[in-house]
């Protein structure tokens, strides 16, 4: 099992490969940097608010899970 800190850099390097891979993207449609890095920005924020979301809603589903024992 992973230690907390090191879930936490694995979590931000995901996070800065999708920023850029995202960048690279809008540029490539748009060819404009400034416009790429604002797609990115955007896009990781709605995509950090849907996925509060869509955890929230799981919480709520009992389905699949297994009650703790010991």
């Amino acid at each position: 099992m992973d230690t907390q800190f090191r879930t936490i850099v694995k979590a931000c390097f995901w996070q800065i490969t999708g920023l850029v891979v995202m960048m690279i993207v809008g540029f490539l449609f748009t060819g404009s940097y400034w416009t790429g890095g604002l797609m990115a920005l955007v896009n990781a924020g709605l995509g950090f608010m849907i996925y509060f979301i869509y955890e929230r809603i799981w919480a709520k589903i009992d389905w699949g899970r297994v009650e703790h024992q010991g």
